[in-house]
């Protein structure tokens, strides 16, 4: 079997149900690549042992972070807080060959390639507001209301930035940067934790819940820097939509008791080559 670039995120592995299927990921070929976007698990032990699996049985693992590999624990030995955990998180991954959003993006040359595979990591800036909110503050206070607010308010610190809209903003001109920096003789698969558009976002159960799910400044992102997929997570609802043309896979594991109700976990999912449409 020729090589395939897969991609799953949120293996929260934290849960023995979804420890048993990382345990199952497998390649089906030698060449097989792997995109992890993010939420492996919140403690940093958990994280590099699970990267460090799925490095030994893959012929590549690029990883983008989420917000839990971020957050700070009590009981986390590993106790650095925003930018220096999450270079301390980079710094692992590459004791362990894992590409990172630091490191030079690899070139997927197998089917559906070439494509340059950019890891992002831009965090998310309140600016998907809730409902009816014109301002973050506002946006904020209706999610307090309702009593949807993210554990990141608690466990996210954004240090030494003031806020984690100000990391944000640091992050998306880092980025950009770097990817205005690509080849242009290649198209991208663009791997971020959060959804680079908003629109995926308008399922939410709870719609308060989407100012921590992304920013506005990476919306045409995808047109820009000529993607042929996008591969984010963090929604835990696993889909194929299309924005503008592109393939967006949300590629997420998430909780247990989310994924008993789907059946079997369908993870991981194939970037490239590009699945088949599905028959109308």
């Amino acid at each position: 079997m020729e090589g395939r670039l897969l991609a799953v995120s949120d293996l929260h592995v934290g849960y023995a149900e979804n420890r048993a299927v990382v345990d199952g990921l497998r390649p089906g070929s030698d060449d097989d690549w792997l995109i992890v976007a993010g939420d492996v698990a919140e403690r940093f032990a958990d994280v590099r042992a699970t990267l460090a699996l799925l490095r030994d049985r893959f012929a590549t693992v690029v990883w983008a972070p989420g917000n839990h590999e971020l957050w700070t624990l009590p009981n986390d030995p590993v106790a650095l807080r925003g930018e220096a955990r999450y270079r301390e998180l980079v710094a692992m991954c590459r004791k362990l060959g894992v590409c990172t959003p630091e490191d030079d993006y690899p070139v997927w040359t197998g089917p559906g390639g070439p494509v340059t595979v950019a890891p992002l990591f831009v965090l998310y800036d309140y600016s998907f507001h809730a409902p009816g909110a014109s301002t973050k503050a506002e946006s904020l206070r209706r999610a307090y209301d309702v009593g949807v607010v993210c554990t990141d308010e608690m466990l996210l610190h954004p240090d030494p930035y003031p806020s984690r809209d100000a990391w944000c903003a640091a992050r998306l001109r880092t980025t950009e940067r770097r990817l205005a920096a690509v080849d242009p003789a290649y198209p991208t698969v663009l791997v971020n934790h959060f959804p680079l558009v908003r629109e995926p976002t308008l399922v939410l159960r709870h719609p308060e819940f989407a100012q921590w799910c992304g920013t506005v400044g990476t919306a045409d992102w995808h047109r820009r820097f000529r993607a042929a997929a996008v591969v984010y997570g963090h929604l835990h609802i696993p889909r194929t939509t299309w924005h503008d043309g592109v393939r967006f896979e949300e590629v997420s594991l998430g909780y247990p008791r989310e994924w008993r109700r789907r059946g079997a976990p369908t993870v991981p999912r194939v970037v490239l080559p590009a699945p088949a449409p599905e028959p109308r």
